[in-house]
């Protein structure tokens, strides 16, 4: 599992023009699902989205999470972030689940993450979306699991 994650002040996902889903200030999760990934690490990576302190308190130092803010949380299904570059000029994606399996996890995240209290929106998995982020900050990060859920 990969996951780029971005603060931002607002993002949406359309699919053919039509908006499907869209937050206020929050944070954005382009996630890529591997084939040895599991539900467990869908728990985690929940758990982690909503306690990562990457929102700033009143010192400016980047002290709270999404929980404190009264943040939202919009999920992007994106098996590209697992592409490989390192041969070619063409990426891999051998790494990526089947459609059906990532597909399967990816909404046992949406799951997990409203488990954590996060108000979630998601992207349309196996659609062809247009994101807009507005990145605040910027702060980017990549989240990567490993194998079981310890992450």
């Amino acid at each position: 599992m990969r996951c780029v994650v971005q603060r931002v002040s607002a993002a949406s996902v359309s699919v053919d023009g039509e908006v499907v889903a869209a937050i206020g200030a929050g944070l954005v999760a382009f996630v890529g699902i591997g084939r040895e990934d599991s539900r467990e690490q869908m728990q985690y990576l929940a758990r982690k989205l909503a306690e990562l302190r990457v929102f700033p308190d009143e010192q400016a130092k980047l002290n709270l999470s999404l929980p404190e803010v009264s943040g939202e949380l919009l999920l992007v299904p994106n098996f590209t972030v697992l592409g490989d570059c390192a041969k070619g000029r063409r990426p891999s994606f051998d790494k990526a689940a089947s459609p059906e399996q990532a597909n399967a996890l990816f909404q046992a995240l949406a799951e997990a993450a409203r488990g954590q209290g996060l108000k979630v929106g998601c992207g349309r998995f196996g659609a062809v979306m247009q994101v807009e982020v507005r990145n605040q900050g910027p702060v980017t990060l990549i989240l990567e699991g490993k194998s079981g859920a310890e992450g």
